[in-house]
């Protein structure tokens, strides 16, 4: 199983994404118990992968809550520090989160995190650039390495933005007292931004573990009247998702699973119909000629990066 279980969408009611549909979580009781529903159906189907952060609204609390319930060993935790949520459930918030690369702001997350433990395996940088320094504060890469070395964490960073093989080629550079701090990048990847492909060989080379998120490119990979240049695109995803028998959302993650071996490819899912429909890309594989097809769609960053930051909270 190396689906895994992004949780942003358990914990705040919205996200940069294209939604289709709207409504169904009335109040935040209702909202809660469907994220624990989606947290247990994943966990029934196999999932032992899951991906949260302070910045996903409740999500850390409710995966906190949810562990109570659970003595399975085999359960990975994953969480971040960095971002703070601060649109309190408000749909009309103009700013939705604050992000600080500060020691200060590691400490204060960490203190809420390592209640995790022990399922907490992964520690991330959430959203690590080159502008805010992160990289180069010896103050938080020292206080990351003990927090690696006391226990036993796999050290990472999430990348978004143009320049993501950039830092992800400058973080494998970071060592503390002669080792290598980063263990693990968690990186967007999909049909339309490949730039992983630029630095993946040499990650696998160095044994590095990956994680994919927006696997499905925030809704970009289905048909939307607002993108005819991606017309040819949904023409072919379509004529796949129709030959293997499942959907387009399975098409794209199972496209990420095969392209980057061995790496988890986080589902981001809302609901368990989500989930479920999800959860197809195990019960197919698609041909080379298909991944050729489907690499086809690159487009450059640049451009990709332009256009989701033209898409809205909802």
């Amino acid at each position: 199983m190396k689906l895994g279980l992004g949780t942003a969408a358990l914990g705040r009611p919205q996200y940069i994404n294209i939604r289709f549909q709207t409504g169904g979580k009335s109040n935040l009781e209702t909202f809660k118990k469907n994220s624990f529903s989606v947290l247990e159906t994943a966990y029934n189907k196999g999932v032992r992968y899951f991906d949260t952060a302070p910045g996903y609204g409740l999500a850390e609390a409710l995966v906190l809550e949810w562990l109570q319930t659970k003595n399975d060993a085999s359960i990975q935790i994953a969480t971040k520090w960095g971002y703070t949520y601060t649109a309190n459930f408000d749909e009309n918030a103009t700013v939705h989160e604050v992000k600080e690369h500060s020691l200060a702001k590691l400490n204060a997350q960490w203190n809420f995190s390592k209640q995790l433990l022990p399922h907490l395996k992964v520690y991330q940088i959430h959203s690590a650039t080159i502008e805010t320094g992160v990289l180069e504060n010896s103050e938080v890469l020292e206080r990351l390495a003990s927090l690696k070395k006391e226990h036993n964490l796999k050290i990472g960073l999430t990348t978004t933005g143009t320049n993501q093989t950039e830092v992800i080629k400058k973080a494998l550079n970071v060592t503390v007292n002669g080792t290598s701090l980063f263990d693990l990048f968690q990186v967007t990847y999909n049909l339309l931004d490949q730039s992983l492909l630029e630095v993946s060989e040499e990650l696998i080379h160095e044994n590095k573990s990956i994680v994919i998120k927006e696997a499905m490119a925030n809704g970009r990979v289905f048909r939307n009247k607002s993108y005819p240049h991606y017309n040819k695109m949904y023409a072919i995803l379509e004529s796949i998702s129709k030959k293997h028998a499942v959907g387009i959302d399975a098409i794209s993650l199972r496209y990420c699973e095969q392209t980057i071996p061995n790496s988890v490819v986080l589902s981001g899912a809302s609901n368990n119909v989500q989930l479920k429909q999800n959860l197809h890309l195990n019960t197919f594989s698609l041909s080379n000629n298909e991944i050729d097809l489907l690499n086809s769609f690159k487009i450059a960053p640049e451009f990709y990066w332009k256009e989701r930051k033209q898409l809205i909270w909802n």
